[in-house]
């Protein structure tokens, strides 16, 4: 990374899973704090806090306008208010133009949705959230069922929790090993889920399948053209990925 632009910059947009953004944030604020020069920041359209997918409000610190060059730029995703954010010229433009010069452009759950929708996959490997997974392949994508997946600058993360593992991975691509493991003591990341890891195979996916069409049929209203598109890309995609 060089050394003139350090800055690590999130968007934030209506309706973003606050884990989604917060995880990450607090891993590579983490970094900040350990290596000095880093400037991590929050951008958005507009300052005013903003509902997300909970009940709490998140708030930028600063507009699209004020940071329209970062070396980091890292989409959070959602539900439904992200599949909308796909059409979302405002966004996706600020999307585009910071991607262009970042060296490393990154997503969180749906987010990689967003980066689709701004082109930005278009033959790249990448993940989502695993009941979108299909649904990359109707923007271009190669979807890959992983926890996070590396494709040149563009780095993607499965669903909310996995931002965290790939803000560390973030961290040792930037500074190395040393630096991501002091991150990791420094937020005690050391998840032990009452109930053990997940097994694939038990995934309900009869259960997610609604959601994601509901999020679709909603989100995409306005856009029949490219709902559609998505939705026979997901059925036609779906059945071919790994459990």
């Amino acid at each position: 990374m060089t050394r003139d632009n350090r800055t690590i910059a999130f968007v934030l947009y209506p309706g973003v899973t606050p884990l989604d953004l917060v995880g990450p944030l607090q891993v590579l604020s983490m970094l900040a704090a350990l290596r000095p020069g880093y400037a991590v920041t929050v951008v958005a359209e507009r300052l005013e806090p903003m509902e997300t997918d909970t009940p709490v409000r998140l708030s930028a610190d600063h507009t699209f306008a004020d940071v329209p060059d970062p070396a980091v730029l890292i989409v959070p995703g959602g539900l439904v208010p992200t599949i909308r954010a796909m059409t979302d010229e405002n966004l996706l433009g600020y999307v585009r133009r910071a991607a262009a010069g970042a060296e490393v452009v990154a997503s969180v759950c749906t987010g990689s949705l967003v980066l689709g929708a701004a082109g930005l996959l278009t033959g790249r490997r990448a993940t989502t959230h695993w009941a979108f997974l299909g649904t990359l392949a109707g923007l271009g994508a190669e979807p890959v069922a992983r926890r996070w997946v590396e494709d040149g600058k563009l780095v993607t993360a499965a669903g909310v929790s996995a931002g965290i593992d790939m803000a560390l991975h973030l961290v040792g691509r930037l500074e190395g090993a040393d630096a991501e493991r002091a991150v990791q003591f420094g937020v005690e990341y050391d998840p032990r889920p009452p109930l053990g890891g997940l097994d694939w195979d038990q995934a309900p996916r009869e259960l997610w399948a609604p959601v994601r069409e509901y999020a679709l049929r909603e989100g995409l209203a306005d856009r029949p053209d490219l709902r559609d598109r998505l939705v026979s890309a997901t059925v036609e995609t779906e059945g071919n990925l790994p459990a």
